[in-house]
């Protein structure tokens, strides 16, 4: 029996992925098949299935369109008569200016089966993302959606300036910078009072929006000198002078900031979630690949003899992740590890080691193989065994300190840490184009990779690109491994965990907002 295909038409949103529906990213994440435009923002492709095929049929304006509508509807009926489950995936909601209806009329006459799953439309999300309610009782009661680019072939605009004009409280322009002079002739040519406000917002709800005000007289000029170009929507109303009370987007601490995180592509995430809460743009660059060490053996070996230990020793959240994934594989589990103590190199350590269920006995308070040492010195450790699972290559402080205090110390590697291959000309043009404003490191091993990305002649052209460019390290060994390249740290938590990295990134931009 032939499998049945099915096109489902999801609205992406106004730009933050955040605001994909529960229904959009289900789908999404069992397409075959994802057609995708131009303001459908490409972080929704995170969610799709990697043997999913994907399809670029964006539309920028001055631009040659990659497909035609027809070929676009052509593209729908295809995949789904082949059998796929295809998501056509449109900015905003593909009923409002989306041309979604049209679309679906293709597919109803090839007789294919369709659902249409509704979006955040770009007009209330411009409006809100900018501070602007459209609506509000002491205000207006009315709002209006226009487009400011018809379709070219039609005879006559369809748009009754004469009665929108006055007859409308808010107006809401999608697509109408390019003729915003001849929007703004015609309503103060039919009542409309020039000194209206008037808002206009580029690139609604993601960390590049712009948002400039004006009135009806004035707008034009603004949009002009502060260089505002498509995408962006313009708001008609009095309501825009709400702005400065409910603005609250674009007044967060970090936004308008450009930020890499350099950590791994997995756990990359709790840092960007934090530092994007407070509005930054992070660029994501990975720089080590977390792998398996080539052979457990001598691993297996040791986890034949857990009982034989005192303490084992985690010093990184990988080093638990890999323990456990080991220890599951050979057929045991957190019960075979109630012999020794577990000392963990810091709260974050801790807290994942709990969700294996079990609860670390000794933390240290400064968070770093030092601290660690020490804290272990001041239990006494002589005549003790212990055991650190850890990287392949590490530093050795911890381990030495251990056994010059007479403790017989077992070091077996659980995992590697590997150089990802970047793209150098992509990394360097962010720093030769001046679009970076700080860089995060979490480990000293991020530093050395991702300087080896920059690909730097010499110290003097690595100061040269990072001019200007803040740097955060999440402790002191991450710190020093910055400063032994000639540069400096700027930021530096109290804590050594993520959160209290993002904190004090942000207070580092509140102190100073000229920062």
């Amino acid at each position: 029996m032939k499998k049945t295909g099915k096109v489902y038409l999801v609205g992406a949103g106004p730009g933050d992925p955040g605001l994909i529906t529960v229904r959009g990213k289900s789908l999404l994440e069992r397409a075959e098949v994802v057609v995708y435009d131009y303001l459908a923002t490409t972080k929704l492709l995170k969610h799709v299935p990697a043997d999913a095929e994907l399809i670029y049929v964006g539309k920028k304006g001055g631009v040659k369109h990659t497909y035609t509508q027809e070929e676009i509807n052509q593209m729908l009926v295809d995949h789904a008569q082949a059998g796929k489950v295809v998501v056509r995936l449109k900015g905003g909601d593909p009923f409002i200016f989306g041309r979604g209806g049209e679309e679906l009329e293709e597919l109803y006459a090839a007789g294919v089966a369709f659902e249409v799953v509704p979006g955040v439309t770009s007009a209330t999300a411009a409006a809100t993302y900018a501070g602007i309610p459209i609506t509000h009782r002491d205000y207006t009661a009315s709002v209006t959606f226009i487009t400011g680019h018809e379709d070219p072939t039609k005879k006559s605009s369809n748009i009754n300036w004469e009665k929108l004009a006055t007859g409308a409280g808010t107006l809401v322009v999608y697509m109408g910078i390019k003729n915003l002079p001849t929007i703004v002739e015609n309503l103060i040519k039919h009542g409309r009072d020039p000194k209206t406000p008037v808002a206009v917002v580029r690139w609604a709800s993601t960390p590049e929006q712009r948002s400039v005000v004006g009135t009806l007289e004035t707008i034009t000029d603004v949009v002009k000198n502060a260089d505002i170009k498509p995408p962006a929507l313009i708001i008609v109303g009095e309501v825009v002078n709400l702005r400065d009370t409910i603005d609250w987007y674009e007044k967060r601490a970090l936004f308008g900031k450009r930020i890499i995180v350099t950590r791994t592509r997995e756990q990359a995430s709790e840092l960007v979630l934090g530092l994007e809460e407070y509005g930054a743009n992070c660029l994501e660059y990975s720089t080590i690949n977390i792998v398996p060490v080539e052979s457990y053996d001598a691993f297996d070996e040791e986890l034949e003899r857990l009982k034989e230990y005192h303490w084992i020793l985690f010093t990184s959240l990988n080093s638990v992740k890999y323990f456990f994934k080991r220890l599951y594989e050979k057929g045991m589990d957190a019960r075979d590890l109630n012999g020794p103590d577990i000392a963990v190199v810091g709260k974050s350590t801790a807290d994942l080691l709990l969700t294996y269920g079990l609860n670390a006995d000794l933390i240290p308070s400064t968070f770093t193989g030092e601290g660690l040492a020490e804290s272990l010195l001041d239990q006494g450790v002589e005549g003790r065994n212990i055991f650190i699972p850890r990287a392949k290559q590490a530093r050795e402080i911890l381990p030495e300190t251990l056994r010059g205090a007479g403790a017989q110390v077992t070091v077996t590697p659980v995992y590697q840490n590997c150089p990802v291959e970047g793209d150098k000309a992509t990394i360097r043009a962010e720093f030769t184009d001046h679009k970076v404003d700080m860089i995060t490191f979490t480990s000293s091993s991020t530093v050395r990779n991702f300087l080896t990305l920059l690909d730097a002649e010499n110290q003097e052209e690595l100061q040269q690109l990072l001019q200007g460019v803040k740097i955060a390290a999440i402790g002191p060994i991450t710190a020093k491994s910055v400063t032994d390249n000639g540069l400096e740290v700027h930021v530096q938590p109290d804590q050594f965990t993520i959160t209290d990295m993002v904190d004090a990134v942000v207070d580092y931009y509140s102190c100073d907002s000229s920062k």
